[in-house]
């Protein structure tokens, strides 16, 4: 437990850089998660495919929501044309669909996820927005998530704090059963 916390704890400090003002004094503690993320160039490839899913208004509200948030290189890992077919305007809903299984009601900051996987016999399942389930284990100090067609995506940024959530990057794109 303790190499968790330490673990955990080395992370969010090399990510201290979300916290800090930026020009217009304005912390990222009161900047939403899509600003957070557009704020963040590995995240491009999201706040692109957000804007196209028309999901800016619901992950900029008040809600509190936790974002497992795919890097570039996590899309830039998909079969060849499939971001491309996302984006497409004729499928913004399975775009919206897929972007909306990568995000759960409520907050749970990195220590929570561990301590919730611990709490239920190395696996924690929670239903996404879009309403089907991830699952959350442990393998040595990572947090990897299961989808609902068995692929697995190892966190690798987390606690990067907004005013409405926190977001936790993906190293690959978590894929809904339909």
């Amino acid at each position: 437990m303790k190499k968790i916390v330490i673990v955990l704890v080395c992370v969010s400090i090399s990510f201290l850089s979300f916290t800090e003002k930026d020009k217009k004094g304005t912390t990222t503690q009161e900047k939403n998660i899509v600003e957070v993320a557009a704020g963040n160039e590995n995240f491009s490839t999201l706040v692109a495919a957000v804007k196209a899913a028309g999901l800016v208004d619901v992950l900029s509200g008040t809600n509190q929501f936790t974002v497992f948030a795919p890097s570039n290189a996590a899309f830039d890992k998909l079969p060849k044309g499939t971001l491309d077919s996302f984006l497409m305007p004729q499928n913004k809903d399975a775009l919206a669909d897929l972007l909306m299984y990568h995000v759960v009601a409520g907050e749970y900051k990195a220590a929570d996820v561990v301590k919730a996987i611990k709490a239920n016999k190395g696996k924690f399942s929670v239903n996404t927005i879009k309403g089907e389930k991830i699952t959350l284990t442990m393998n040595g100090n990572n947090v990897v998530i299961k989808d609902a067609k068995g692929g697995k995506s190892v966190i690798i940024m987390t606690d990067i704090d907004a005013s409405n959530g926190v977001i936790h990057a993906v190293g690959s794109v978590l894929m809904p059963k339909e």
